[in-house]
């Protein structure tokens, strides 16, 4: 399309110019001192670390929507839209990697305040009704549901439209009655299957939530909220470290360790429930699952873990950057944290690749034929993260 082409060639004019800013050696973010913050790491190390450039954050975005958005049609009086899970266009992201993407786009644009973010946003959102309707039973997965409905009401609290707060409201109670039991004491369950209780479907339910009960009114959203987290204090989360365990099968056993996503949206939900219920310890809980990343997960100058184990895991920081940063800003811990995801914001950026990607490896360069979309999610989240605080 000629709007394309010619965004395209803005944006790789733009990205020409802060690579040029910054002369022939590895870029840097733009410094400063009042914005220099300092941090020591697990083995003594101190970061010195700046607050990445705005400019930079919302760059990196479009630079991610030239290479993976598509539009392909009208719904409506409005377009509809998707990201491709690839540069190579070979198809559309899968359904719970497409809603975190715009969650990423939402990251974005409630930092920037971009016009055309926005507008990106409710057209994805198009594609999202075009692609998998309004009630998504048919998938097996509790979490992808969940991440879906996180998605639509993060997204009606920038439009305001009611079509997003009911698929959200009717998409979480359906979760909810299909996998809510008193087996193991509560918690949801996965899938249909019933076979284990994942961190990955409870903690975000929990956010998800929080937020129905704002956009509602209806205090039953802020009790399942509780009732989420406390199970997964009993069960899941390790009081003495921080750590979040990822699963617990049928029988009782734990059957999956941590994982950024999980310590990070366990994080949300506990800085969430902290205003309706501040005497039972829910920000302190969030500071230790910081505290666990920060010190377990991450290497000597504290960078974020590589996460491959499979293409799923290559996503996980960004949602660990979201609910991490905001965090941060809901409960003013700048002097604890900010230092230390301002350095792996920069760190993404700085290995670049020369369309603006950034992979999940923030210690090396960014191929220049890198294809995963949902990878490269995980420095923009970041990125536009730290800007919260």
């Amino acid at each position: 399309m000629k709007t394309q082409t010619l965004f395209r060639g803005t944006c790789m004019a733009v990205l020409l110019l802060a690579f040029l800013a910054t002369g022939c050696k590895k870029p840097e973010m733009i410094k400063s001192s009042e914005n220099t913050l300092k941090s020591t790491t697990s083995n003594g190390v101190t970061i010195n670390s700046v607050q990445p450039v705005k400019s930079e954050a919302l760059l990196a975005m479009q630079c991610y929507n030239n290479a993976f958005y598509h539009q392909y049609g009208t719904y409506g009086p409005s377009f509809k839209a998707y990201y491709y899970s690839d540069v190579n266009q070979t198809g559309r992201m899968d359904f719970w990697r497409q809603a975190e993407a715009i969650e990423t786009l939402i990251d974005a644009y409630n930092i920037n305040n971009d016009v055309d973010l926005k507008n990106k946003m409710v057209y994805l959102y198009n594609g999202m009704r075009d692609a998998y309707g309004l009630l998504w039973t048919s998938n097996i997965y509790n979490d992808d549901v969940i991440w879906g409905a996180l998605m639509c009401i993060r997204a009606f609290q920038i439009t305001n439209d009611g079509g997003m707060k009911d698929m959200a409201k009717n998409n979480f109670d359906m979760v909810w009655n299909r996998a809510w039991d008193t087996n193991l004491g509560g918690g949801l369950w996965w899938t249909t299957a019933n076979n284990t209780k994942n961190a990955c479907v409870n903690a975000p339910a929990a956010i998800c939530a929080m937020y129905l009960y704002q956009a509602t009114g209806d205090a039953a959203y802020k009790t399942k909220a509780k009732q989420i987290v406390d199970w997964m204090v009993t069960k899941l989360y390790v009081p003495g470290t921080g750590e979040v365990k990822g699963a617990m099968n049928a029988a009782g056993v734990i059957t999956e360790g941590p994982r950024t996503y999980t310590q990070g949206t366990f994080i949300g939900a506990c800085s969430m429930l902290h205003n309706s219920y501040p005497s039972d310890n829910y920000k302190a809980m969030g500071a230790k699952a910081m505290d666990y990343t920060k010190i377990s997960m991450c290497n000597a100058q504290g960078l974020l873990p590589d996460e491959y184990d499979t293409d799923d895991c290559q996503g996980f920081k960004a949602i660990f950057a979201r609910w991490a940063c905001k965090f941060v800003k809901d409960h003013s811990y700048q002097s604890t944290y900010a230092a230390w995801l301002n350095y792996n914001a920069a760190e993404a950026w700085n290995y670049r690749n020369s369309n603006g990607l950034m992979w999940g490896q923030w210690w090396h360069r960014t191929p220049d034929n890198y294809v995963n979309s949902f990878e490269t999610t995980c420095g923009i989240a970041m990125m536009n993260g730290v800007w919260l605080f």
